[in-house]
């Protein structure tokens, strides 16, 4: 079966990267694509690389443009999707990569985000752990609105998530720092993400518990065991690169817990996985590994004398960690292979 898919947001980067992943999809045909400010404008000023696809022009990101086809993506900033996606009345299917559909709660977007607040939806992380030998897989078979993940907040859950659900780290003091290619902060112009003020430098954003994707962590690891909110330190780092994020993520291991059972926990959640993957023992990812790539890649260490758990993961925030997600999760919930139009392969170098 073929479906007709449609992608608002089209002429950013996640809007650029879901329609790289579609054109190659058997299953799905674009035949519609919005824009805000370049409405108007053939695809190929915005996506030059996209070339199958640029017979499509750009129309304006209305729900009369959108509403009726198969599957809708929206990639759009958060706050500009909650209402328009509303107005769908007759799409089967609903996939949101911005933030205004991730969080249950209320208090926790107004405390991160602001203004109007809406439902959650189903979260699109399929192998995230949920409790009871669950994962969000189950959640998303037959889903008809998803929400695709924060692509810093899903790295660093899934980093995280199986020793909260085993049992093997503590649920507080976890420290992550995480370096992010700019590609994540979106395609408008502003002056700290111009190249002269990015080469040859690191600069840390958000620092201090502002971070946006905090919450939406901290509710997964609640989903995947966590008997209260986690206490979490999330510092992102900005580093020359297009796309890509390095997550080095430490949580206290459990007094008593040996690091064969550290290994265990992990190999036993992501072991049967086909696209989050646990390294051999001493191997560590580089992001380079995953670009393009629908990967997440761990590499596992048990620090003993500062008594901590330590998880490197790497993904392309753009791929794995926003599209790729989005168009997993579609695929498991329309039923078809959970792999279609995927791959585990990245491009080097």
């Amino acid at each position: 079966m073929r479906y007709r898919v449609a992608v608002a947001g089209a002429s950013g980067y996640a809007g650029g990267e879901l329609l790289r992943l579609l054109a190659e999809h058997p299953n799905f045909d674009v035949v519609t694509v919005t824009g805000h400010s370049t409405a108007g404008q053939p695809l190929a000023l915005s996506q030059p690389h996209l070339l199958s696809l640029s017979h499509l022009t750009l129309q304006p990101t209305t729900a009369e443009v959108l509403d009726g086809h198969d599957i809708v993506f929206f990639a759009l900033p958060h706050g500009a999707s909650g209402a328009l996606s509303a107005q769908l009345a007759n799409t089967r299917l609903v996939i949101d990569c911005g933030a205004d559909h991730r969080l249950v709660s209320q208090t926790d977007w107004d405390a991160f985000y602001g203004g109007e607040f809406f439902d959650a939806w189903t979260y699109g992380v399929p192998e995230l752990l949920i409790g009871e030998g669950q994962k969000q897989r189950e959640q998303l078979a037959g889903a008809t609105h998803i929400a695709a993940p924060g692509c810093n907040a899903s790295t660093v859950a899934l980093s995280l998530a199986p020793g909260i659900a085993a049992g093997v780290i503590e649920p507080r003091d976890l420290v992550t720092v995480l370096a992010v290619g700019p590609s994540g902060a979106g395609k408008a112009a502003k002056q700290h993400l111009l190249g002269a003020e990015l080469m040859g430098t690191a600069n840390p954003y958000s620092v201090g518990g502002s971070h946006r994707h905090i919450p939406e962590i901290q509710q997964s690891l609640r989903w995947a065991g966590a008997p209260e909110t986690p206490s979490l330190s999330f510092t992102p780092v900005l580093v020359p690169m297009s796309r890509g994020i390095l997550a080095t993520s430490t949580a206290p291991l459990k007094a008593g817990v040996s690091a064969a059972e550290v290994r265990e926990a992990w190999n036993s959640a992501y072991g049967d996985e086909h696209f989050v993957r646990l390294l051999p023992e001493g191997v560590f990812p580089r992001t380079a590994d995953t670009l393009g790539a629908n990967t997440c890649l761990m590499g596992l260490a048990v620090d003993e004398a500062a008594g901590r758990v330590v998880v490197v993961a790497a993904l392309d925030n753009l791929a794995k960690g926003t599209a790729g997600a989005a168009i997993q999760s579609a695929n498991i919930a329309l039923g078809l292979p959970e792999a279609s139009g995927l791959s585990v392969n990245g491009v080097a170098p």
